[in-house]
């Protein structure tokens, strides 16, 4: 059990829910592409730099981080450890509009600036449609602004914080990259990095079931000559046992520069399968798209793989 677990589990509940009570019904806001919404303290409004809100006025902000569940334990060890520099240290529970999460507050003092701070660590409730989701929400206030933004006000605020279903078009919107085809493929996963995992089954189980993995990624080979070689040395972390590289060329992809690599090898259960890498290289970065799929049907995805790879767009 984590420990915060059991402090909920604790009296410190009571005190909790009386808090929940308090907050006065509104509707959540939430950042584009982000699973977490809450109430903006202020004046804050959607911030233009960052995940989150910011007064940029009173130099207020509120960051948050939407990460898969498994970052959890990382973080929760974070929040029990050595705070140095945080001056009033405060750890407790903390009951808000989707759940129970855990609470550390104080102030620190950056160039000169007292800054009030408030560190919200959270994850979704068992039994939530949301899932593997832990967010670590940061309130900084300056001593300045601390009468606007008082810690009743940042409070009620974190009180209100709600999770929604991966918003999966917003999410799509904000990529570097548009899918003009998703050829029977579905979305599964929007990667924070830039990038979107496809696949075909009922679940999002990928070792064991066709799926694509499409990301950018900056820099590059600087010579054509050298662009083999990095397609094939990306092509080693590839989650296949076994690896054989069948084929190896250059071509063009969708009118830019390019390198398909095919290969074979097995899965996690054994199976046989089969996986197609193309690189589009451009200017300062490149593209790498990714298909695999069972040996067996590879004819039919191959052709499938190639339909949503003719059909991506770069903004």
């Amino acid at each position: 059990m984590f420990p915060f677990r059991a402090l909920i589990i604790s009296g410190l509940v009571g005190s909790a829910l009386v808090g929940i009570a308090t907050v006065a019904t509104a509707e959540p806001v939430f950042p584009p592409g982000l699973r977490i919404g809450l109430e903006p303290p202020g004046h804050a409004v959607v911030s233009k730099r960052f995940p989150g809100f910011e007064d940029p006025d009173n130099r207020v902000a509120v960051t948050i981080l939407d990460l898969p569940g498994g970052a959890y334990p990382d973080l929760e060890a974070a929040a029990f450890g050595n705070q140095a520099g945080l001056q009033n240290f405060k750890r407790e529970a903390f009951g808000f509009e989707s759940g129970m999460g855990f609470l550390v507050s104080g102030q620190a003092q950056v160039s000169g600036v007292t800054l009030h701070k408030w560190f919200l660590l959270a994850t979704a409730s068992f039994g939530s449609r949301i899932g593997n989701l832990t967010t670590l929400i940061t309130v900084e206030v300056p001593e300045a602004a601390i009468g606007t933004y008082t810690d009743a006000v940042v409070r009620k605020a974190l009180q209100t914080v709600t999770f929604r279903a991966p918003p999966v078009e917003e999410q799509l919107a904000m990529l570097p990259f548009k899918l003009g085809e998703l050829a029977g493929f579905r979305v599964m996963q929007v990667l924070p990095d830039g990038g979107v995992i496809l696949t075909d089954g009922p679940t999002d189980n990928i070792n064991a079931q066709p799926y694509m993995i499409i990301g950018v990624g900056r820099g590059g080979p600087a010579e054509p000559s050298d662009r083999s070689r990095f397609a094939r040395d990306m092509l080693s972390a590839a989650p296949l046992r076994e690896l054989q590289v069948q084929t190896s060329e250059a071509m063009r992809i969708g009118g830019w520069p390019g390198h398909e690599v095919r290969a074979t090898g097995k899965g996690l259960g054994g199976d046989a399968l089969s996986l197609v890498q193309w690189v589009r290289f451009g200017s300062g970065g490149f593209m790498r798209i990714i298909g695999v799929g069972r040996t067996d049907a590879w004819n039919d995805l191959f052709t499938r793989f190639r339909a949503v790879r003719d059909g991506i767009d770069t903004k």
